[in-house]
């Protein structure tokens, strides 16, 4: 017996995740992951053989996992954002990619910036970018690698790659092209003017990808990658997208809804119709998978610090949460969570900050900081989307591996004072890749997309009201944001807690 399935991919820092999804009824049929190599900042890369390599080992344990036959009828791939893939004129990476959360081209950023203009650049794409941009990791290898960029015959990011393999098309979506620096979401149109300036002048035209749009498919699976995955070739391969932008579609949201993701990195993202131009740089205005926007703001240093604190007070996860909701109502220590320098705002170069630490200071105030840091990143974060009247009234939905912490859900519901949902899905942005592969293996239009996810939507599996306390939240909130604007922070600043008063979060370095 066979199903008429899908196969939508997940290609994440951290691992990769498939999952195989009943084409009519979008039933879970079987999933699996395997794991990617480790990559940290400042200098985070990972080879894109190693992903081709995870990606075929979690398709076949995904493909295994199926109780009845499934017949794949289409592909998706979703993936981690911002990093620069580069292909020989053979098709062959030239090297390992630089990813997202890599700040080394932190210095060649800044010149960028000095050169376009911040406004300019934010006008002409949508986002001021950072080092986590694209157009950042190709600057960086023209100063220090210009040889290996000479060579290049293809600019790609992650999904792109994964697609080319699948299929040997070069081709990308809307999501992902709008998350380079190089491309004008509104007019559908790279900028090459910007590549010249990043990497010297040369015919960037003919080294970038096609932008697909939301339900084109992108090409048919290669008698090669059949074999290597254990399927059949010819299989429709969709357009994918962004890892965040496709887990939002997986979640059969609507505009105006509270998209906030606690993984790896923090996002707060909502979708709309008309696309966000924010002049300071903290919104970035990209696009998402269904023709319309996604303005979000995310930060880089989320999950991870949870696991940080639990080694640091001696415990697990679990334990951590434990003690972070044992805290009580006293004020207690404030963290600012810059680990690893921070994304938004542009701080490559700061380090977390503990402040207000005692001698009654206890354990469990301080897991309590550790786990609410990276959620008061999230609530300056959602603050900024306001600020640019974005629309966020609709359900706080918390997505990631952070919501498997209770401490989270309720320390974010508590600061929200608002109801948080979680929804279930695991794996939302395989999930997501899944509806759109669904969407052009049955030739739909965006509005067929749009339905499609409601009607797959996922159902709720926990609802997290806010707690009666006795805290100062708003008093929290302002120590926290005194806190991140001191240049105390950044590494070799001047030792000073309070700010001079030019010295604003937004400022673009």
């Amino acid at each position: 017996m066979t199903e008429d399935a899908v196969l939508g991919v997940d290609s994440s820092t951290q691992s990769c995740k498939v999952e195989i999804r009943e084409l009519a009824t979008g039933r879970l049929l079987g999933s699996g992951s395997a794991a990617h190599p480790p990559a940290f900042p400042p200098c985070s890369e990972q080879h894109p053989q190693d992903w081709v390599g995870a990606f075929i080992e979690a398709t076949r344990a995904a493909l295994a996992a199926c109780t009845v036959t499934p017949a794949i009828r289409s592909i998706s791939v979703a993936a981690q954002c911002h990093g620069l893939v580069l292909l020989d004129a053979h098709g062959e990476p030239l090297r390992a990619a630089k990813l997202w959360n890599d700040t080394t081209a932190a210095p060649n950023l800044a010149a960028l910036v000095d050169r376009i203009g911040s406004g300019r650049w934010i006008r002409s794409v949508g986002s001021l970018p950072t080092a986590a941009f694209t157009i950042a990791k190709l600057a960086w290898l023209a100063a220090h690698e210009p040889a290996t960029l000479d060579r290049a015959a293809t600019l790609l990011l992650p999904h792109d790659y994964l697609t080319y393999w699948l299929t040997g098309a070069r081709v990308t979506d809307r999501s992902d092209a709008s998350g380079t620096g190089y491309f004008n979401t509104d007019a559908g149109q790279w900028i090459p003017g910007y590549l010249d300036l990043a990497g010297g002048p040369r015919d960037w035209s003919a080294m970038l990808p096609t932008v697909l749009g939301p339900c084109r498919p992108a090409g048919t699976l290669t008698a090669a990658a059949a074999t290597a995955l254990g399927l059949d070739a010819g299989i429709t391969v969709a357009p994918g997208g962004g890892d965040q932008h496709a887990a939002y579609l997986g979640l059969g949201l609507d505009d105006g809804d509270q998209y906030i993701g606690i993984g790896t990195s923090g996002v707060v993202a909502t979708s709309r119709r008309a696309p966000v131009f924010d002049p300071t740089g903290m919104v970035d205005g990209v696009a998402d998978l269904t023709g319309g926007y996604l303005p979000l703001v995310s930060t880089l240093n989320a999950a991870r610090v949870g696991e940080v604190a639990a080694r640091l007070l001696g415990t697990d996860l679990p334990g951590l949460a434990e003690l972070a909701l044992a805290a009580g109502d006293a004020p207690g220590p404030v963290l600012v969570p810059f680990l690893d320098g921070e994304r938004k705002p542009d701080r490559p170069d700061a380090r977390g900050g503990l402040v207000d630490v005692t001698s009654h200071t206890t354990r469990e105030e301080l897991a309590r900081a550790f786990v609410e840091g990276p959620l008061l990143s999230l609530m300056n974060a959602r603050d900024h989307l306001r600020a640019c009247n974005v629309d966020l009234g609709g359900a706080a939905v918390a997505v990631g591996g952070g919501t498997r912490s209770v401490a989270t859900l309720q320390l974010l519901a508590d600061l929200l004072d608002d109801e948080v949902t979680v929804l279930d899905a695991d794996e939302a942005t395989a999930r997501g890749a899944c509806v759109q592969a669904a969407a052009v293996a049955g030739e739909m239009d965006v509005a067929g997309l749009v339905e499609l996810a409601k009607r797959w939507q996922p159902p709720v599996r926990a609802r997290v009201a806010p707690r009666h306390h006795r805290r100062d939240l708003t008093a929290l909130r302002a120590r926290w944001a005194e806190v991140a604007r001191s240049p105390l922070l950044d590494s070799g600043g001047p030792a000073l807690l309070t700010p001079s008063p030019d010295h604003r979060e937004e400022t673009v370095r």
